[in-house]
């Protein structure tokens, strides 16, 4: 499970309204002031996200800290997705264009990244339809 620490900003009858620290670079190491990943947290240190998960039962209150757990296999499920099958559609468009019909290298270069840029707006409205949603995968533990 990954696991996320959040505090309760509004308590509603079904759902908490829940916020955690993004987390744009590490900050553990001795080159932070160097690294570009350490500059770069420096840079948006101050932001969280803000959203809302199913209620589990129990007694919460506002300003409590709360575990957020979700499965490792919905996020590489996910990831293999969001990763693999926009790089899937621009070799495939490429290697169509160039087989198949004959284009020009650069015909066949442009028509795979319009390939790739559509297959991100396809997974977008996939997504949408499937109403899959983060905290639809995520579970709520109080931190004792």
């Amino acid at each position: 499970m990954i696991r996320e620490v959040a505090v309760i900003q509004a308590i509603e009858a079904d759902h908490l309204e829940v916020s955690t620290d993004l987390k744009t670079g590490c900050g553990g190491c001795a080159q932070q002031s160097t690294c570009g990943a350490g500059i770069i947290s420096k840079a948006f240190s101050d932001r969280r996200a803000t959203f809302r998960v199913a209620r589990p039962k129990g007694s919460f209150a506002v300003g409590e800290t709360v575990e957020l757990l979700m499965p490792e296999q919905a996020l590489t499920q996910a990831s293999l997705l969001i990763y693999g099958i926009p790089l899937i559609a621009l070799l495939s468009v490429a290697i169509i264009a160039q087989t198949l019909f004959g284009l020009s290298e650069g015909v066949s270069i442009v028509a795979a990244l319009i390939g790739f840029a559509a297959s991100f707006v396809a997974l977008k409205r996939w997504y949408q339809m499937r109403d899959l949603q983060v905290t639809q995968l995520l579970e709520v533990r109080q931190l004792h």
